[in-house]
């Protein structure tokens, strides 16, 4: 998004071709979400204002695109289940943390969640091509892993007679054909060769299995860690909604289908399953419904409080997560303290080299200054190496780099401890991120850093 908004057509100046990642990815949502948020980019150029606010720009034109989406199913959701429904599904979307922060993330998950949203909000007005064409197009352009949910929700709307396999082929082969074409059209132009994105991809995780070797987690995960940490109060109530409304066992089983099969794969990220959130906090949203409606009754007054004990858990649990996530991106700070301290260095040029934990942790394009300053993110260097290097500055998560000081540190969430007293949870912060400058640069030496001490 940066490269379009900021070189346009000039191809050459982009840098995903030099750093092109594990596996390419399509540029449609990053054409769209820069689309939406051009008009303010511009207004900051206009006015000088440093890149970062352009980073927040495109974050609120992806957010808004998702929570757009998120309403049309929200409205679906009141249409088919009333307002009561509809205001728990809200609350409980509202206190939990990670639905909200990916929101506005900028990946290929998200583009693929709001699609995905869209597509239950067709299932739940009975426009059940519509749907399968949206998850088509979910899958074709953005995430090839929601065929794993595309195949369940087809197969049970054939099983229930809700379309036929003519009409399906009729209806759906034309978006299929054209979610590919316009993949291959704009992603083999950007990426210079002929490149369908998605079957790439399909083939790295699917054939080849090779996402294994981003690391591994048991096949139970997604039920028993990331699920119960994206859903929190809902997670004890979307089996209980699915008992006490059997309407919602045909909505939730090929959700539920899509986190069994997609356990299978061994590298699990919450990211994968994200899309599921909002459909299982709708079968959350029923369960608390009917235990608030019947609060006055002996037994559900109990489940009442129990109820609304957890949401204020989960409340509690989201603030923890957001001051959690808030110092989870050390070198975002790492990258702004040094643009503010180093520019008082008398030097023509500025070689700022920034390792793989740094480029991951905070620091994105939209944080780089103009010239003096340039950036590196060249990888394989050896630690060694950097003594024989150009390089002014080193952003990097070593504390100690031959031929460099440690000019500055940044401090990054570690864990969480319990202790008696309030408040009852502390965030303990370790350094994350080190700022070391080139021992053969005296400008830069004698600038009054904080030290690494």
């Amino acid at each position: 998004m940066h490269d379009i908004l900021y070189h346009q057509h000039h191809l050459d100046n982009y840098d995903h071709l030099e750093f092109p990642g594990v596996v390419p990815r399509t540029f449609i949502g990053a054409f769209l979400v820069s689309m939406l948020a051009s008009p303010l980019v511009f207004a900051i150029s206009f006015l000088q204002l440093p890149k970062i606010y352009a980073l927040i720009g495109v974050r609120l034109a992806l957010g808004g695109i998702v929570l757009y989406t998120l309403r049309f199913f929200r409205i679906q959701v009141r249409d088919k289940f009333g307002h009561q429904v509809e205001a728990f599904f809200v609350i409980l979307t509202a206190i939990q943390f990670h639905l909200l922060f990916y929101c506005s993330r900028a990946l290929p998950n998200i583009l693929a969640m709001s699609v995905v949203n869209v597509a239950y909000g067709y299932w739940f007005r009975g426009n059940f091509y519509a749907a399968l064409n949206s998850l088509i197009f979910a899958t074709a352009v953005f995430r090839c892993d929601m065929v794993l949910l595309l195949c369940p929700l087809a197969l049970e709307l054939l099983l229930t007679k809700r379309i036929s396999l003519r009409g399906a082929i009729k209806y759906c082969s034309g978006v299929a054909l054209l979610s590919i074409g316009l993949s291959v059209l704009v992603d083999s132009m950007m990426w210079r060769k002929l490149l369908w994105p998605e079957f790439e991809i399909f083939w790295f995780n699917s054939v080849l299995n090779r996402s294994s070797e981003w690391g591994t987690h048991s096949l139970h995960w997604y039920f028993s860690s990331a699920l119960p940490r994206s859903l929190l109060a809902a997670y004890p109530l979307v089996l209980f909604g699915v008992v006490l409304d059997r309407r919602l066992l045909l909505y939730v089983f090929p959700v539920f289908s899509f986190i069994l099969l997609y356990s299978k794969l061994p590298h699990k990220e919450l990211r994968f399953i994200i899309s599921s959130v909002p459909m299982l906090n709708l079968s959350a949203a029923v369960a608390a419904n009917r235990i608030y409606n019947n609060r006055k009754k002996t037994t559900w007054k109990f489940l009442n409080l129990v109820m609304l004990g957890s949401f204020l858990i989960s409340l509690g649990s989201t603030f923890v997560f957001f001051l959690a996530s808030y110092n989870n991106y050390p070198s975002g700070h790492a990258l702004k303290a040094l643009h503010q301290t180093g520019q008082l260095a008398d030097m023509d040029e500025k070689l700022v080299h920034i390792d793989t934990f740094s480029a991951m942790s905070g620091i994105s394009r939209f944080c780089e200054n103009d010239y003096p300053w340039r950036y590196s993110k060249e990888e394989g260097i050896s630690l060694n190496e950097f003594r024989d290097r150009n390089f002014t500055y080193l952003i990097s998560e070593h504390s100690a780099i031959d031929g460099f000081k440690c000019l500055y540190f940044v401090n990054g969430f570690s864990r969480a401890r319990l202790q008696l007293g309030f408040p009852p949870i502390i965030l303990v912060k370790v350094p994350k991120v080190y700022i070391h400058g080139n021992t053969k640069l005296k400008d830069a030496m004698q600038l009054k850093w904080p030290g690494c001490s």
